[in-house]
């Protein structure tokens, strides 16, 4: 029988496994600039360390999802954690542009595979109601955390160690992880015959995804090209076919029929804004600090810690926002705050300013990323049953990375306009304005998230009864 010890050491991992996928997205921020020094990048093309990661990932992400139902919850996160480890330690013996981007894009597929599986345990092992959302309150805050501490242990890695370190880490934390699985989460059942994979869908929604993203990736740097038209068209007929196959097929990767429900619809586009706007505005703090303020690696880790300490006082009052007014609610106020302190901080964001004039944007935009992360996922987990949470995990963060690359790319080109030929305190103060633009067209983009998250039910529909974990029951640990 599944205790409440057991309970709480299986969620020990299912945070701690969040926490690794997280911090990926922003560990290498503050190591991007000897990255581009040591292995040769152009400007530019920089951006694509951290993009890479986000696209195949959301490109994955209906797969690893799918697979996840399919074939087994804990299979897929074993598989998951050791490709993503096998992908880090390539990363961190890259020595050429491709051969990274390659190794961030095989991290991608990696946790694409282990977040929708630790999502659906999360969501099946706790109730829903009370314990789910006390559960998912923990999960999320390694998550969200993660993010702000991405950029601190990088500050600290790549100036102990050099920026190898920030891929090299992860090897060690991946095999701690895949063995403990094997003690703290039950056992998957015999795959179920009948089911198959919509190898269509697969190809149509993981190209689609891809192109469109990389399309509005180039459109800002190299403008309405022939090359970028096509990959433009191509994505959106790639996409349209996609929707045209899930809706005949037999097994689609991604039923649409899900959509119809409300709680999932109306928090995909939350998740969607949130990806765009708030997760990316620790990117460009992250290069105010190093190409504005001239923080090193690691002062510019340690900024972060003011921002990691908000986003975990504000993770437990989400947990208690969610119980005393609802979901819909509790977003609501977390993109408000999120839509201020990027507001906030693009104010102190100036070639002058310096660590205190952006100390009022952490906090505020802090307390909306801490309150936001649990509280979308919440949302998206609601009201779907127990044999289908590995999909609607795939399709909440699909919706998230999707808005990360297509965001990213948008506030990059902002961020980057009108730094051609400049040097010295001209490209510095040049600098402050372009990120201080993108930050403030963050917080703009961040509102009509508000309207989405209005579409939320005051009271959603319960969850089908949940369906017990295949396999044996765990004893307890």
């Amino acid at each position: 029988m599944t205790t409440v010890r057991s309970k709480g050491w299986s969620l020990a991992l299912l945070a701690f496994s969040c926490l690794i996928t997280s911090l990926d997205f922003t560990i290498v921020y503050v190591a991007l600039p000897d990255i581009v020094r040591e292995v040769g990048f152009s400007g530019h093309s920089a951006q694509w360390v951290v993009s890479a990661y986000a696209v195949f990932f959301g490109g994955f992400l209906l797969l690893g999802g799918r697979s996840a139902d399919l074939l087994g919850r804990r299979r897929m996160f074993v598989l998951g954690m050791l490709l993503f480890g096998g992908a880090s330690l390539l990363g961190g013996l890259a020595a050429t542009p491709g051969a990274l981007i390659t190794a961030r894009a095989l991290q991608g597929v990696g946790a694409a595979m282990v977040f929708p599986a630790t999502l659906s345990l999360v969501n099946t092992l706790f109730a829903e109601g009370r314990e789910r959302v006390r559960a998912l309150s923990v999960w999320a805050m390694a998550g969200a955390g993660g993010l702000s501490l991405g950029a601190l242990l990088g500050g600290v890695l790549t100036h102990g160690f050099g920026w190898q370190a920030v891929f090299l880490v992860n090897v060690p934390l991946v095999i701690a992880a895949a063995a403990a699985a094997f003690v703290l989460l039950d056992a998957d059942g015999p795959v179920e015959r009948g089911q198959g994979y919509d190898l269509p869908g697969v190809l149509t929604g993981t190209a689609g995804a891809t192109l469109l993203v990389y399309a509005i990736a180039e459109i800002p740097e190299a403008g309405w090209t022939s090359t970028t038209i096509t990959a433009l068209a191509s994505s959106l007929a790639l996409l349209a076919a996609f929707l045209g196959v899930e809706a005949r097929s037999r097994n689609p990767l991604m039923p649409l029929r899900l959509l119809r429900n409300r709680n999932l619809a109306s928090a995909l586009m939350v998740i969607f804004v949130f990806g765009a706007t708030m997760q990316n505005v620790v990117y460009f703090l992250t290069l105010y600090f190093q190409d504005v303020l001239g923080y090193s690696a690691l002062r510019a880790g340690l900024a972060f810690l003011s921002l990691s300490a908000v986003i975990a006082l504000a993770n437990f009052a989400a947990e208690r926002l969610m119980i005393r007014v609802g979901v819909r609610a509790t977003l609501v106020v977390a993109l408000v705050l999120g839509a201020a302190g990027s507001a906030l901080l693009a104010a102190g964001m100036g070639a002058g300013g310096s660590y205190l004039t952006v100390l009022a944007g952490i906090a505020v935009y802090g307390l909306g990323m801490g309150t936001i992360y649990p509280t979308q996922f919440a949302a998206a987990g609601t009201g779907v049953a127990a044999r289908e949470q590995g999909i609607a995990g795939g399709m909440a963060n699909t919706a998230m990375q999707l808005g990360v690359g297509a965001g990213l790319a948008v506030l990059v080109g902002v961020a980057g306009s009108g730094l051609e030929g400049l040097t010295g305190e001209a490209l510095r103060v040049a600098t402050a304005d372009g990120l201080r633009a993108a930050v403030l067209l963050s917080a703009a983009l961040t509102l009509p998230g508000i309207l989405a998250a209005l579409a939320f039910p005051r009271r959603p529909a319960p969850a089908r009864t949940a369906e017990p974990a295949p396999g044996p029951s765990r004893q307890e640990v």
